[in-house]
């Protein structure tokens, strides 16, 4: 036996059912993505067409146009997969599904790139034709359009690529302007004068959703009037005002108080010694201020002891400009004004009131009947050569390193106020001011005159049947489903408290407010056949041919000296507002109203809106039936992303390390309602799921190995 060979081991293998696939383990995302983005490349075409062929639903998803500058961040790859999860799940569902990706072309971000590129070419934008310069900002934004449009399709977007839209396509241009004239048409548009956010820097009105809040350092100035009407005026009284932006005084026209407050004569009887400097207040000095705020004043003017001598009651009080004894121009009586928005919380209870630099001032100067708005800065931040003392002063630097600087006006009025007698105190204050989102650069408010479109004056059309323009968005959000449903209450208390519509900008990139003004009725030109001409123009030709062609080309038979024409250009919102018009009608295979918006909730205050209020304006209702909002994307310790901080996250990075399927199922993961945080720690744990998700599939691939139906 020992001879004899060990048996052969058996093969048993052979009779075991394994598992077999030739799904890969390792996914090789980067590399297989693009070969299979490539293969697909005409799938929603496909989709469409099988639908429509056998008569599906409709649904229609209207895309909110992200801006055309700059490379796609981590918010866009956010919202874009979103937008993909609803068409596929659409398509799945059997719906024919309607979407054209489209892009914001115009306004301030992209001229500001542009005059950047000029001044590192050591030109001036004065320096350039509007025509130059218009066609800079045209392939500034064709670059960045197609740019974005190649990360949207490496997420695997899939949506109407071929055909996506632009606010700058001259189709569009024109629809944009046709939507403005039934504005004109209608009367809801009117020019007023009133105080606007105006950047210097900028040279133009900005939209509230262009502002954003930084902490300034402002000078703070205690102020003297001294009354001149009532019973103060024998005594000597003062009223005392208190203000961060002193450069507004030559501005002022009257001062506000409340009747709720208590407001008082107090007499110095003596001030602190051993200071390094001599104070401005003095021993004998009658001051007239809340009584909340008087013990702030006494520290702030070094007041060592004074008396409170008796109740005033500031209603029928006349004071004196405090700059009338320098220059006659100032020497305009100076009323008291019961205004609401008066508090005793800070400064003295009075608030100086200049109607030309304050949506609260110039409201309450109106309210008494006063229709004159003091004009007192031009349009680069200078004082006009008619404001006395101070003409041609800058308030805001608008060249050279101190651009965005605030100028040597705050200072001179000071030094005015202290040559008069009539500055009390001074300080600093580090408060939340307005800055453009642009530039950075801190703005003003400024009176200029402007296109508005009215939110409360009733417009006998078959659109508004006799109701307000608010009136109208307000019934139409009550009408819209809102995921999630607190996003209703978000957009309708803004509509509830929102002004009138600002919609003129004084820029050169954008489409135009394209009509002619009578000059003898300051009034628009309603006429069919002269818009026709317009439209036609700009479709044919672009937004350049308003800027290009003569006024005679437009008005026909109408003399051209009699009329204006406007330059002027639309607010972006208007722009981006009016895309339902132009992507959702007049196209074939979709419908209007949109089933879907869906956006960030900070479009509450801007897409959202800027499309409601223009479609209620025109077609009495919303441009969609439901809104869908997410929130922001933040790191993974919830603080905003910013370059600044090195916090970002770019797709790009991301796609090229571990692939867009990563990236798509963090969107999927997270709650989108809320605000998403990412880093590098959470996409690992993504994409440990992922290939948890990966090898399951290929176990339960393989298990099929040999079956047949």
């Amino acid at each position: 036996m020992a001879d004899d060979a060990a048996p052969a081991s058996r093969d048993y293998r052979e009779t075991v059912f394994l598992p077999d696939t030739p799904f890969p383990m390792r996914a090789g995302l980067p590399v297989k993505e693009p070969e299979i983005l490539a293969r697909w490349e005409d799938l929603y075409a496909r989709l469409r067409a099988e639908r429509q062929a056998r008569g599906a639903p409709l649904f229609v998803l209207h895309d909110g146009p992200p801006y055309a500058n700059g490379a796609i961040h981590i918010g866009h790859a956010l919202q874009k997969t979103l937008k993909d999860f609803v068409v596929r799940s659409r398509f799945a569902l059997g719906f024919d599904v309607d979407y054209v990706p489209g892009w914001d072309c115009h306004g301030l971000p992209i001229e500001w790139k542009i005059e950047e590129e000029l001044r590192a070419q050591g030109r001036r934008k004065d320096e350039v034709s509007k025509a130059e310069f218009r066609e800079r900002c045209r392939a500034y934004a064709a670059q960045w359009i197609e740019v974005q449009k190649a990360g949207f399709k490496r997420l695997g977007v899939l949506g109407d690529w071929d055909n996506r839209y632009a606010t700058m396509d001259y189709a569009s241009e024109a629809a944009i302007v046709a939507e403005f004239h039934k504005f004109v048409v209608s009367g809801q548009l009117y020019r007023g004068s009133k105080p606007v956010m105006w950047s210097p820097v900028e040279r133009t009105a900005l939209a509230d959703a262009e502002v954003e809040y930084h902490d300034h350092n402002s000078p703070t100035v205690w102020v003297k009037f001294p009354v001149v009407e009532g019973p103060q005026a024998a005594d000597d009284a003062s009223v005392v005002i208190w203000t961060t932006t002193p450069w507004t005084l030559p501005a002022n026209r009257a001062i506000a108080f409340s009747p709720e407050i208590a407001y008082a004569v107090y007499e110095v009887e003596a001030m602190e010694t051993g200071l390094d400097f001599e104070p401005w207040a003095k021993a004998g000095d009658r001051l007239i201020v809340a009584d909340a705020r008087a013990a702030d004043l006494a520290a702030a003017a070094k007041i060592a002891r004074w008396r409170r001598v008796e109740d005033v009651d500031p209603s029928g009080m006349v004071c004196r400009h405090p700059l009338a004894a320098l220059d006659d121009h100032y020497g305009f009586a100076v009323p008291m004004l019961d205004g609401d928005h008066v508090t005793d919380d800070a400064g003295t209870g009075f608030v100086h009131t200049a109607p030309g630099h304050g949506v609260d001032d110039y409201l309450l100067w109106l309210a008494h009947g006063h229709r004159e708005i003091p004009e007192t800065v031009d349009a680069d931040g200078a004082y006009l050569p008619h404001v006395a003392l101070f003409g041609g002063l800058k308030v805001l630097e608008t060249e050279g390193k101190k651009a965005g600087k605030f100028g040597p006006a705050n200072g001179a009025v000071m030094e005015k106020l202290i040559e008069a007698g009539n500055l009390l105190a001074r300080g600093r204050l580090e408060h939340s001011y307005p800055h453009s989102w642009r530039s950075k650069a801190p703005v003003i408010f400024r009176n200029t005159p402007q296109w508005f479109i009215r939110m409360d004056e009733a417009v006998d059309t078959p659109e508004l049947k006799g109701a307000t323009l608010r009136e109208t968005a307000l019934k139409a959000i009550a009408a819209t489903a809102f995921y999630p449903e607190a996003g209703r209450n978000r957009i309708r208390s803004m509509v509830e408290g929102r002004p009138d519509w600002l919609i003129s900008r004084q820029r050169a990139w954008g489409a135009p407010l394209a009509m002619f003004v009578d000059r003898e009725t300051f009034q628009p030109l309603v006429d069919p056949e002269v818009n026709r001409r317009i439209v036609a123009a700009i479709a044919e030709r672009g937004a350049d041919a308003w800027f290009t062609d003569p006024p005679e080309s437009f008005l026909g038979g109408y003399d051209p000296a009699r009329f204006e024409k406007v330059e002027d250009i639309l607010d972006v919102w208007f722009d981006s507002g009016s895309t339902h018009a132009f992507t959702l009608e007049g196209r074939e295979n979709t419908r209007w109203p949109a089933d879907l918006y869906l956006e960030g909730s900070d479009q509450h205050r801007g897409w959202f809106q800027s499309s409601l209020l223009e479609s209620a304006g025109t077609r009495g209702r919303a441009p969609y039936d439901a809104v869908m909002t997410h929130g922001f994307t933040v790191d993974e310790n919830g603080e905003k992303m910013s370059k600044s901080k090195g916090n970002t996250l770019e797709p790009d990075t991301v796609i090229r390390e571990s692939g867009a399927e990563i990236l798509r199922l963090w969107a999927a993961m997270v709650d989108y309602a809320e605000d998403q945080r990412i880093g590098k720690t959470i996409l690992a744990t993504t994409t440990d799921a992922y290939r948890k998700l990966r090898n399951t599939l290929r176990y339960l691939l393989g298990a099929l190995a040999g079956f047949s139906e």
